[in-house]
């Protein structure tokens, strides 16, 4: 089951984590569509994770970033992670159902303590996955850019609509915020949030560095939040208290670049879109999103997501507070960040 070329570094593991030379258990994790090989494994009588990372880079970032949430108690507890290896040996978690109700309080103190961690290092130079890629000039960007607009995966004129909405974010948004904070980026897959019945724990570190807290925050809200109410409660347990006029203005705008970001990448990783098709109210897909009854690794359902965030994007944008937010960020602007130049979408 362990390639024969790992079982070296699997027995190293094993010794220096637990003083033994084998398991007694062992059975393939296949949910989560890693490219990893992940186990679970159990020595003496208790189960453990253990992971073998295939990708070439380096995984240093990784597991700094797992073992400063492990010591805060947000990850689950690290036994054993050596680079040379790319090999790691962590606590398992039995998941329990995690209902949306109860996430959306659980979630966002979770969120706070893994913030107000010391900073994780900045973006990697092989990997960022979340929308605040969008603000980022660069090669890739421009390839993200180019393929969107010589696509035929957006509606008629949604290209043009898109980067425009995306000009006026880009164009108030702070770029040069010292308010980074150490983040998973990659909790828009609820797989990567574990509930025992009893605690919440974040997985799966790959993705972990520095980044806008509200790109986290817009991320997860897009997956339990459905109405103001509801929103209100989420940044009321972040914030602990009320959320002043800047902080939700860029919790609004963030929002809206999740949706161009997600309905961008999985529009274009999908399945041909048929223009004629409806799709499922945006709720009730999220709600099967977060049960995991929905594989986002299925191109069909790649398109369903694209399509819906690109419909949430719309209604969004297209809501007064969007304007709203616009302003208020812009008029709380740091004095001196410099704005991306206009049109950087679109010239």
């Amino acid at each position: 089951m362990i390639p024969q070329e790992k079982c070296a570094a699997v027995t190293r593991a094993l010794h220096e984590a637990f003083g033994v030379s084998e398991f007694e258990d062992i059975q393939p994790i296949t949910k989560g569509h890693t490219s990893s090989l992940v186990f679970r494994i159990v020595v003496r009588g208790r189960p453990y994770l253990l992971k073998i990372i295939t990708r070439t880079d380096d995984p240093t970032r990784h597991y700094e970033c797992m073992k400063a949430a492990a010591e805060a108690g947000i990850a689950p507890r690290v036994r054993y992670a050596c680079v040379e290896d790319r090999t790691s040996v962590t606590d398992f978690v039995e998941a329990a159902p995690f209902p949306a109700g109860d996430a959306l309080r659980r979630l966002p103190a979770t969120l706070r303590a893994l913030h107000a961690l010391p900073r994780f290092p900045g973006i990697p130079s092989h990997i960022n996955t979340t929308c605040t890629f969008l603000m980022h000039q660069g090669p890739a960007l421009d390839a993200l850019i180019q393929r969107v607009k010589t696509g035929n995966f957006l509606p008629a004129g949604g290209a043009e609509e898109l980067f425009a909405r995306f000009d006026e974010v880009a164009g108030v948004y702070p770029h040069s915020d010292p308010d980074l904070v150490s983040s998973h980026n990659d909790l828009f897959k609820p797989d990567n949030m574990l509930f025992d019945g009893r605690h919440l724990w974040l997985v799966d570190w790959e993705a972990a560095f520095a980044n806008d807290r509200y790109a986290e925050l817009a991320v997860v809200a897009n997956l339990l939040v459905s109405n103001e109410d509801e929103e209100k409660i989420f940044l009321r347990e972040y914030f602990g208290g009320e959320p002043d006029a800047c902080q939700t203005a860029r919790f609004v705008l963030m929002q809206q670049l999740a949706h161009m970001f997600y309905a961008m990448v999985f529009l274009m990783l999908g399945s041909p879109l048929d223009p004629a098709e409806r799709v499922p109210e945006f709720g009730d897909f999220r709600r099967r999103v977060w049960a995991g009854e929905v594989d986002l690794a299925d191109r069909p359902a790649k398109t369903i997501y694209g399509r819906m965030h690109w419909e949430e994007f719309l209604r969004g944008t297209r809501h007064p507070r969007y304007a709203q937010a616009l302003r208020t960020v812009a008029a709380g602007r740091p004095s001196g960040d410099p704005a991306l130049p206009p049109g950087i979408v679109t010239k």
